[in-house]
């Protein structure tokens, strides 16, 4: 494990995991670390060397000199970039591939998106980014929307209201309101989570160029969906994935919480 200081953002913390020998970059998901992944031990981590990133407020991670108003404004897209940058002056520059679940796959499509001939592979899980997720936009980029955002992180009981109402409509299923719900039980993770998601809410990959450079550069591209996931579906990305000429696209029978033992089989499975 280490750290990258990033410029204009930071500290980013790392976890070095895996017995391959190449390396690989991956961007976790919610509520997680960089430590995610371990999870897939007998398909992924036997091929690769694992760089798995803490995102800001999750583990170790830690803004340097950012104001609350900075945050809520976002993180301007050309910084992701130097995410890379700053790996390639510690390990040096080399082919490299990326790896990421939902809201960490943004991270993972902008990096390819700028460093196309560094990239040999990309792996995304339930990925964030192919399209336009119209919860996440109310709240962060709708003036009603991020008013309602703030009112219900200071609250104690409207964010769970909120999370009830979600699942009453059948925007979210049992698992993600129980997941959610975990995460917003304490005003300090109703702020991370806060924090969050109006830190990212500028990284929105230009996917027509993405399509493009996969195809040009002959990147390896694998993209799994949960048959069950609410958030990330299979559907919602259709005009992404439909437009790849080579990319393999699974479906799996599991919810948007993907990265699970299951997985591991099932990603073993292919590879045998």
């Amino acid at each position: 494990m280490g750290f990258l200081k990033i410029p204009g953002l930071g500290r980013v913390h790392y976890h070095e995991y895996g017995s391959g020998d190449k390396p690989m970059l991956a961007f976790h998901g919610y509520g997680m670390t960089g430590r995610q992944f371990h999870v897939l031990k007998d398909s992924i981590l036997t091929k690769y060397h694992v760089y798995g990133f803490d995102h800001f407020f999750h583990g170790e991670s830690a803004l340097e000199g950012w104001t609350e108003k900075q945050i809520l404004e976002g993180m301007p897209k050309t910084m992701v970039k130097h995410y890379l940058q700053e790996w390639f002056k510690v390990y040096g520059e080399q082919k490299i591939s990326l790896m990421a679940y939902s809201i960490g796959a943004k991270l993972a499509l902008i990096l390819l998106e700028e460093f196309p001939e560094w990239i040999e592979e990309i792996i995304l899980m339930a990925p964030d980014g192919l399209s336009v997720y119209k919860g996440f936009d109310f709240l962060t980029n709708k003036p009603i929307g991020r008013y309602f955002f703030r009112i219900a992180t200071k609250s104690k009981w409207l964010t769970p209201s909120l999370l009830k109402t979600l699942k009453r409509w059948r925007f979210i299923d049992d698992s993600l309101y129980n997941i959610a719900y975990n995460e917003i039980d304490t005003e300090k993770k109703r702020l991370d989570v806060y924090y969050t998601l109006n830190l990212i809410r500028r990284l929105q990959p230009d996917t027509g160029k993405i399509i493009k450079l996969i195809d040009q550069y002959s990147i390896k591209c694998t993209i799994i969906f949960g048959k069950d996931d609410k958030l990330f579906p299979k559907s919602a990305a259709q005009s992404f994935t439909d437009q790849l000429t080579k990319a393999e696209i699974h479906e799996v029978q599991l919810g948007h919480w993907l990265v699970v033992p299951a997985l591991d089989e099932y990603l073993l499975d292919l590879s045998e």
